[in-house]
């Protein structure tokens, strides 16, 4: 199903963060949502999901309207979150942080701890591990299984390898390629352009909370001056 934001406006008190956020990101692809520190992105990711109440604007996951709804029924819609910082819980092993979230539709092929531990082989060796224990890559492992234990129809990734050494990086990426290719509609926000460029099928730029530049991968690979002037590259 594809998601569709139309006008959305967020604020924190009498700071207004997101001035018409409008952007649709269709089934069976991977988005974007680009842009520098402070330009709204996390605030984005938190209106969709719920976390932070929009003053305008609409969110739809195919036919069903999610704005207004609090984050348990988004995430019971067919969404689920890798949050920034990843945000495991520290105190509960690797099987623990996955059976705590899981959620069996009816009529999909459900994730499961083998399915998650196939996808990431290491977490199934460190199973009996505390969060806490893990390394930073481990964790990112781990909040992706945790969220895919959703059985989402849809994930959002907010600062997919931020902080990740580049092995760690490359093997989250290989990860979302699988993602990708069994069907998952994805949207990450992420600073790796390069990884991004190749994995992604469309991208949306935010700039002071406002989206400025739609295109394709391609696209945005020619266009020096969207990348310098909004992303700094």
């Amino acid at each position: 199903m594809r998601l569709e934001v139309e006008g959305l406006e967020t604020a924190y008190g009498r700071s207004q963060v997101l001035f018409g956020v409008s952007f649709v990101a269709r089934e069976g692809e991977v988005a974007t949502l680009l842009g520098r520190n402070g330009m709204g992105k996390t605030t984005t990711v938190r209106s969709i999901m719920g976390m932070v109440r929009c003053r305008a604007g609409t969110i739809r996951f195919g036919d069903r309207p999610l704005h207004g709804l609090p984050s348990y029924r988004v995430a019971q819609a067919g969404l689920g979150l890798v949050p920034e910082g990843r945000q495991v819980f520290p105190n509960l092993t690797v099987r623990e942080n996955l059976v705590a979230t899981a959620r069996r539709p009816s009529g999909l092929e459900p994730w499961t701890l083998e399915r998650v531990f196939g996808l990431f082989p290491h977490l199934a060796e460190r199973s009996r591990h505390l969060g806490s224990q893990l390394s930073g890559g481990e964790q990112q492992m781990l909040a992706i299984g945790r969220a895919l234990m959703t059985n989402p129809r849809f994930l959002i990734l907010d600062e997919a390898t931020e902080g990740l050494a580049p092995l760690a990086c490359a093997g989250i990426y290989r990860a979302i390629e699988s993602l990708k290719a069994s069907g998952l509609s994805i949207l990450i926000i992420d600073k790796d352009l390069r990884a991004l460029t190749r994995i992604a099928d469309r991208h949306f730029v935010i700039e002071k909370g406002r989206i400025t530049w739609t295109g394709t991968s391609a696209e945005l690979s020619g266009n020096r001056e969207v990348q310098h002037r909004y992303l700094g590259v």
